[in-house]
């Protein structure tokens, strides 16, 4: 994964953790027992970002909760309706976008505290089940449909959802499709396959197709890459969910620096303040966010 010098250690710390009054310790959830093996877990938190103000928002999956959480750290609930919410992405212009693994894409209102569908299906198709998504610069919103796929059963899909409402679907042999980040230029997709213990390079053709998809990056662990997110310099950052790091790689794909856990092994996602110097993590098996300095030096 390093070609000269391995990769520099950034360490963490936390910043805030659910509160007690937020868990539900020992409750039954249909998520979990698709997802855990039966085990009750009291949360799964993933999806974090930035609102204008520096409040994080982020969503409970098993519980279909999105909560806010200050700056000082401070939790506070803004909904919790039916459904699954998975990853999170807030626009240019404010809004409030979900990935719904029961539902499809969704659009939060925190000021109403209300959530409303936005697109449930695919050629009156149900979704396998929304994971990520990421907001193109022009708008586009691309997501993926991992469902309960994976080596055994690559039908997982990546989509692209256009401004005035068309959808192409750009992938459905993906093992596993989960976060999901352009490269600064808007011209090539990367996709964590997370069995494939992978990050997928999707190039974007002129005419809206995709051509000469590749394997990006490789990883090992009982699990793999989950959510990505990618800086001003066009690197890449990847949260894995068993090893307990997010991986920054390079444009060219060289692992430059390990992000370590301070608390659990599964981080699942990243999130860059405005000025790409602050990382926040999810770490989802003991529902921490930890915080990351930047090196000035890297």
């Amino acid at each position: 994964m390093y070609l000269d010098a391995p990769p520099r250690l950034i360490e963490t710390r936390l910043f805030s953790t659910m509160p007690a009054e937020f868990r539900r310790s020992g409750v039954r959830s249909g998520w979990a027992d698709a997802n855990k093996s039966g085990h009750p877990v009291d949360s799964f938190i993933e999806g974090p970002a930035f609102d204008r103000d520096g409040h994080l928002y982020l969503v409970d999956i098993p519980f279909g909760r999105i909560f806010k959480v200050a700056p000082n750290g401070t939790w506070s609930l803004v909904i919790e309706y039916e459904g699954w919410p998975n990853g999170l992405k807030i626009t240019a212009d404010g809004r409030i976008l979900v990935a719904d693994y029961m539902n499809g894409l969704m659009e939060l209102d925190p000021a109403r505290g209300t959530i409303r569908a936005l697109l449930g299906h695919h050629n009156s198709e149900s979704f396998k089940g929304c994971n990520d998504l990421h907001i193109g610069s022009a708008g586009e919103i691309f997501f993926t449909d991992q469902g309960q796929t994976g080596l055994h059963d690559p039908t997982g899909r990546v989509f692209r959802l256009s401004p005035d409402g068309r959808l192409d679907k750009l992938i459905a042999n993906g093992p596993s499709p989960n976060g999901l980040v352009l490269d600064p230029h808007g011209a090539v997709l990367f996709v964590a396959m997370t069995r494939d213990n992978s990050i997928w390079r999707v190039p974007l053709m002129r005419d809206g197709s995709v051509a000469k998809v590749g394997r990006f990056a490789s990883f090992f662990g009982t699990s793999g890459p989950d959510g990505l997110a990618r800086d001003s310099k066009g690197r890449l950052y990847v949260a894995h969910a068993s090893l307990g790091h997010v991986f920054v790689l390079a444009p060219n794909g060289e692992c430059i620096a390990r992000i370590r856990s301070c608390a659990g092994p599964t981080c699942t996602n990243i999130a860059l303040d405005e000025a790409g110097k602050r990382l926040i993590v999810t770490e989802s098996s003991t529902g921490s966010l930890l915080v990351a300095d930047w090196p000035e030096d890297l």
